[in-house]
């Protein structure tokens, strides 16, 4: 039943929507703004879905004061309203010296060009008719918030030796939601590359001092900046320097004098095909990175299902440090690495013969040997995958101890990493508790009195405290489910 009865309808499909949209970790935060209820509750209803945060306003009046007392990411709003209309709200936002970077969508039921020549005119992002509205709203939605988080406080490094070309660029730049930082000619600009990471530059071509195109050269020239799109201005229009530049690293060429909107527009287009090429490329690596993980980490189970006593080991110690860097208030990240090095760090046993992993007695002195070389040997598997760096200390020095006996390079207190020192405690503990051919698994009690024991000499008094609050928290309980006896 439509609350009002005769408001227009947005019309189209209402399927369910699938896709979440978010703006750095954050739910986005829209305003609607329209004088139908039907239409506020509509929409309302399809962008809650994809997980929005939804204010409403009756008119642009109220609108207007919602927006300069609330931040939001996106206004969506009607044109004919009472009050103050759709074009008169988006020129006060697009005037407005905090709030002229929100993008604005304005959705009408007039469709006449005149009508959305004047809506962009007024700084508008979007023109969507009422009829096709549930058609299109959420993709527009979704690409106006995905390109706004893209380049949200980007930083755009302006080079010219005229300062009032300088200002003017940085307004338009600040207007559309970009951070600038500014230089009178190519020397300058260099000096603040070692200081600032910008995204983009924007250079003009003819300055004293060191030239676009020289500045353009160098920055090509250095692996630390070449991938920064570069955006050349100038008044002179000859076709061949233009391809000199480009050849040069050059994203574009934008021949003066241009509408400064153009600068902008060129700007948005170039930064955010960039970001998506390198989003994208990404999460090819991470998809890859994935599968290689999994690939290794079935090798180790390969590995532990020769052995009962050691089966499901590798995942304990994972679970067991996943809960100890949570206690610690490490980010989700972090967290990730942990469960990585956890489920990884005895990847080395792969290289150790099976009569000696296997043997159902103490090891002699020469197989014992043998046996200290897997953290070297898992260290080595990992150390040509890159993105796999920062884990690799924690297989390599898990067997390490704090008085400097440990191995496979007897390092001390501070120098064994962090990572490393955690799986030490849970790896000690998990291994304490399993049954070994030629013992039973400790009971909670005697496993403990080791750990305790153990602190400041053989592992990190630090982490076995954290341990203890983890295994607290776990509770007897828990001890099937992690294969240790009761």
């Amino acid at each position: 039943m439509d609350l009002v009865p005769h408001a227009p309808q947005l019309t189209g499909d209402t399927e369910e929507v699938n896709d979440k949209i978010t703006l750095v970790g954050e739910a986005p935060r829209i305003l609607i703004v329209d004088d139908s209820p039907t239409i506020r509750y509509t929409l309302k209803k399809d962008l809650l879905r994809m997980g929005a945060v939804v204010t409403e306003a009756a008119n642009g009046s109220e609108a207007l004061s919602c927006a300069e007392t609330q931040d939001f990411d996106l206004i969506i709003t009607d044109l004919e309203m009472p009050q103050m209309d759709g074009f008169t709200l988006c020129a006060r936002l697009k005037s407005h010296p905090t709030k002229n970077s929100i993008p604005i969508v304005i959705l009408s039921s007039r469709e006449t060009e005149i009508d959305i020549e004047n809506a962009f005119k007024v700084g508008a992002s979007n023109y969507i008719t009422k009829s096709n509205a549930r058609k299109d709203i959420r993709a527009r939605v979704k690409e106006i918030l995905d390109k706004r988080s893209l380049l949200n406080g980007r930083t755009v490094l302006v080079v010219d030796d005229s300062s009032s070309i300088r200002n003017l660029i940085e307004k338009a730049l600040r207007k559309a939601g970009f951070q600038v930082i500014l230089a009178e000619n190519g020397k300058m600009a260099l000096e603040l590359l070692a200081r600032y990471s910008p995204d983009m530059i924007v250079s003009d071509l003819h300055m004293p001092v060191l030239d676009g195109l020289e500045l353009c050269k160098t920055i090509h020239h250095n692996s630390d900046f070449s991938q920064i799109p570069f955006i050349i201005m100038s008044s002179d229009g000859d076709r061949a320097k233009m391809r000199q530049l480009l050849e040069y690293g050059a994203s574009a060429y934008l021949v003066k004098p241009f509408n400064i909107e153009q600068l902008v527009v060129t700007a948005e287009r170039f930064l955010s095909d960039h970001f998506s090429r390198v989003l994208n490329e990404r999460k090819r690596l991470e998809s890859e990175r994935q599968l290689l993980i999994a690939s290794i980490t079935s090798l180790v189970l390969a590995l532990e299902a020769k052995d009962l006593c050691t089966r499901g080991h590798s995942d304990a110690v994972a679970a067991l440090i996943i809960d100890m860097a949570r206690e610690m208030s490490m980010d989700e990240d972090q967290i990730e690495r942990v469960r990585i090095a956890g489920k990884l760090h005895d990847l080395g046993k792969i290289g150790i013969r099976d009569d000696i992993l296997l043997k159902p007695g103490p090891l002699n002195e020469e197989e014992w040997k043998i046996l200290k070389l897997h953290p070297i040997i898992g260290a080595e598997i990992l150390s040509p995958i890159q993105s796999l760096s920062d884990i690799i200390p924690a297989i390599r020095n898990h067997h390490e101890r704090l008085d400097g006996k440990g191995y496979p390079e007897g390092l001390k207190g501070g120098q064994i990493p962090l990572l490393a020192r955690m799986v030490a405690v849970a790896d000690t503990y998990d291994a304490l508790r399993r049954d070994r051919p030629y013992r039973k698994g400790r009971s909670e009690e005697d496993a403990l009195a080791i750990l305790y024991e153990a602190q400041g000499t053989q592992l990190c008094p630090e982490c076995v405290e954290i341990f203890l609050k983890v295994l607290e928290k776990h509770g007897l309980e828990s001890a099937a489910a992690f294969g240790w006896s009761m």
